[in-house]
């Protein structure tokens, strides 16, 4: 027991490393691509990296399991790739990361409300303080970067509610479907409509292939799928398993802070309140994963 306790943490803390850097890495990625080109050339990489590492473990999902995964790999990766892309172009990369803070809210609402995973007191209000706190951080982020266009911050708050469901679905459906298996599932039920949408983005068109930045994009991109995509998300999905809901999504509180150094190494601004209230998301992490 202890041993898998310790497990789940070094997963989280991965997983935040990973995931807290794949915003600045979209951010420079849309330097030379559209959000589109972005989404399904990362998805497509993605789908070849652990197609290549977990082919075999298809033959483990039986027919009505592959319902869920199909409806997994939507939710959690096809649309939160596009709308994130669509985000960045308007958001900087730490306060997208700020709004995927209400994943965790979310998970604790949607597992109640619909998919009747009980959560206990103490996690519901670990997650209002980690809510405070990005709530926060949001508040005077919008202050500090007044050009910004919020409405686009909607994209990225769509994307949290499919991560929830996402989550919801895999413990209450897919608990005993191995965690390559259903990142292996997830992207064959997205890579057809992936690359659909690749060619019809423009991405094999002169213009692009020679635009001054477009190398660089793409080495971004194959950065973000082979780690933040394919390797996160085996690591996710075990996460899940081995832990709770709330505890797996809990990794949009940790990978905030790390997406926010990534941001004001790359020039953006963070103030001293900002600061406290990333205090306030930790506290909350710690709350809503204490057992006693």
């Amino acid at each position: 027991m202890a041993q898998l306790k310790q497990t789940k943490w070094i997963y989280l803390i991965i997983l935040a490393l990973i995931w807290g850097s794949s915003f600045i890495l979209m951010k420079k990625a849309l330097i030379g691509l559209n959000p589109v080109q972005l989404a399904s050339l990362r998805i497509v990489l993605s789908a070849v990296f652990i197609l290549l590492a977990g082919f075999y473990s298809l033959k483990e999902i039986n027919r009505k399991q592959w319902t869920w995964i199909t409806i997994s790999g939507f939710l959690g990766t096809f649309f939160p790739s596009i709308f994130f892309a669509f985000a960045l172009t308007e958001i900087d990369s730490a306060v997208a990361s700020i709004l995927n803070s209400l994943t965790p809210l979310n998970t604790v609402l949607l597992g109640f409300a619909i998919f009747r995973i009980t959560s206990t007191k103490r996690q519901i209000v670990g997650v209002i303080i980690g809510f405070i706190g990005t709530s926060v951080l949001i508040g005077y982020g919008a202050q500090l970067n007044p050009s910004q266009n919020y409405l686009y911050a909607g994209f990225v708050v769509l994307s949290t509610l499919m991560y929830a469901t996402n989550v919801n679905i895999i413990k209450r459906h897919l608990q005993d479907v191995k965690a390559i298996a259903i990142a292996a599932g997830n992207f064959v039920a997205v890579i057809i409509p992936a690359i659909g949408m690749l060619f019809w983005s423009g991405f094999f068109s002169r213009e692009t292939i020679e635009g001054p930045h477009f190398i660089n994009s793409i080495l971004y991109i194959v950065v973000l799928a082979g780690f933040g995509t394919a390797l996160a998300k085996v690591l996710f999905n075990k996460l899940i398993q081995i832990s709770t809901p709330v505890f797996a999504s809990s990794v949009t509180y940790l990978m905030t802070v790390v997406a926010l150094g990534w941001g004001l190494l790359d020039g953006e601004k963070f103030s001293f309140t900002q600061g406290i209230a990333t205090l306030l998301i930790l506290t909350g992490v710690y709350m809503s994963n204490r057992k006693k």
